[in-house]
């Protein structure tokens, strides 16, 4: 357990996860008005956590590994596929999800339906992009 807790690659990406999580609640919160502790476990928003956390994992790994490293080349494809998808498939899923839920309210006038999907599960190109920046900063700062 203890070399877990030492573990500066896997630190700086649960701190990046972490810091993205808290400021994704505070934003919600400024915009919305209200505290909405969901958002804290939450997909979707600003920033991305799954982009920090694999940046940091990326960006942490090159720094303590090597950039020559196969560890590096591991995180790298892995963070560049997390950010794409983050971006593209999650975001359509949301996209459909607004959708459905709408033909479900429709649907629901003339008989119950118990069924609400999750809209929050994608991002926009800024919210990755953010999330990026996040996890190399907190990567730099975790693992100089």
């Amino acid at each position: 357990m203890e070399a877990l807790l030492q573990n500066r690659i896997l630190i700086a990406a649960g701190i990046a996860w972490a810091v993205s999580q808290i400021s994704k609640t505070i934003l919600h919160t400024i915009i919305n008005g209200k505290l909405d502790w969901s958002r804290l476990k939450g997909d979707g928003g600003m920033p991305s956590s799954h982009s920090a956390s694999v940046t940091a994992l990326a960006v942490a790994t090159g720094m303590v590994c090597g950039i020559d490293s196969p560890f590096f080349a591991i995180a790298v494809v892995f963070a560049a596929i997390t950010c794409h998808d983050a971006m593209n498939s999650r975001r359509e899923i949301g996209k459909h999800s607004v959708v459905l839920n709408e033909l479900i309210k429709k649907i629901e006038q003339e008989e119950p339906f118990e069924v609400v999907l999750k809209e929050f599960v994608g991002h926009t190109p800024l919210q990755v992009l953010i999330g990026i920046l996040v996890g190399g900063i907190i990567a730099f700062l975790v693992c100089r």
